[in-house]
């Protein structure tokens, strides 16, 4: 049996993409769990191990702007269907992590609660979105927003982020539409 894993990361996120992995894994990968449940390093190892083994990898990527306009769930979904269409062997199943299938219309489609720690393919979904997500986070970090701790907090409702919001204002990378955010908007507007 061929099972595509798909999970995403970032929905809780501030600031920054929402960005899902779709996975078909060759053969097992030790270590594989929900990405939240390794360390940093682990995360990258397995990544690229995941990178140069699996059979496919996709991700999507949403952005701030997308997200403000067609809200977290349709975004989500869009995220996951980029991933998928990014898979072209045949498969037999798509597993996505949770409680709500947001590619019902996507053929032996079904959603798994703790699928990132139970079906290795989402694990490994779980691990390279992660990844990729916390990736670009400190790129963005040294380059065009330094001072915003992008590379700690991911994007994240920390402290440290709040005091940034505080220091430097709202950014593009910002989603807006979060209730955390508009205060920053609001007050940057006064």
């Amino acid at each position: 049996m061929i099972t595509v894993g798909i999970d995403e990361v970032g929905r809780g996120c501030w600031a920054g993409p929402l960005v899902a992995g779709a996975v078909i894994l060759y053969a097992p990968i030790i270590g594989l769990k929900d990405s939240k449940k390794l360390s940093k390093k682990q995360r990258e190892v397995l990544a690229e191990q995941i990178h140069q083994q699996a059979l496919a990898v996709g991700l999507g990527w949403i952005w701030p702007e997308d997200i403000d306009k067609n809200g977290i769930s349709i975004s989500v979904k869009n995220a996951m269907q980029m991933a998928l269409e990014q898979i072209h062997i045949p498969y037999d199943e798509v597993i996505i992590d949770g409680n709500i299938n947001y590619l019902v219309e996507v053929p032996f489609t079904r959603a798994l609660i703790k699928a990132d720690d139970l079906v290795p393919a989402a694990s490994a979904a779980s691990i390279v979105a992660k990844v990729a997500r916390d990736t670009y986070m400190a790129t963005i970090a040294t380059g065009e927003y330094p001072g915003y701790g992008f590379e700690r907090h991911v994007g994240y409702g920390t402290a440290e982020h709040i005091r940034s919001l505080e220091q430097y204002g709202v950014t593009p990378i910002h989603r807006q539409s979060y209730k955390p955010i508009q205060k920053f908007v609001l007050l940057s507007n006064s």
